[in-house]
């Protein structure tokens, strides 16, 4: 299992996320705060994820922008569902569980992977995939958790600001 560690932590730079496998950092991950990108260091690889157009996108550093070998797009806003293609592997993602904002992973009608969380005050995204898909693939799947978390929350956020008409907790 993956799970993104908090920030700074397990020896990685500050702002940056390690990705660990049984508390050991496999990947690191610094994602940007103000829009959907990331680059990730898996072994000795940088990766740079974006957001290109209506795609999340993936690509090797050296690769030429507007490149991807990592693609994710979402089907349906309505059923959370998604479609990424991983170095030409057709992967579908769909929610398993809108409350817990949980994804499970698809190729072939297989199962290859289910996304979770920490849990606790302020949960991190988990993934636990099938020893076939490879690290990097799943350094994408979780940061597209990070992704479909953050919109979600701005989702909801913008719901309460519509429903209460932008009062505030301390009132208007």
């Amino acid at each position: 299992m993956l799970e993104l560690g908090k920030a700074g932590s397990s020896g990685v730079a500050k702002g940056v996320l390690p990705v660990l496998r049984d508390g050991v950092v496999v990947a690191q991950l610094r994602a940007s705060n103000w829009k959907e990108a990331a680059t990730a260091v898996v072994g000795e690889r940088e990766w740079v994820f974006a957001k290109q157009k209506r795609e999340l996108t993936g690509r090797w550093s050296a690769d030429p922008e507007g490149s991807a070998r990592l693609r994710a797009r979402q089907v349906s806003l309505w059923k959370g569902t998604w479609e990424a293609d991983l170095e030409g592997t057709p992967v579908a993602v769909a929610s398993l569980s809108v409350w817990k904002g949980t994804h499970r992973f698809t190729s072939g009608g297989k199962t290859v992977g289910e996304s979770g969380s920490t849990g606790g005050w302020s949960p991190r995204p988990t993934l636990t995939c099938a020893g076939t898909v490879p690290l990097e693939h799943q350094v994408f799947l979780l940061w597209l958790e990070v992704v479909i978390g953050r919109r979600n929350q701005a989702a909801i956020t913008g719901a309460t600001v519509a429903a209460t008409g932008g009062a505030t907790a301390g009132g208007s």
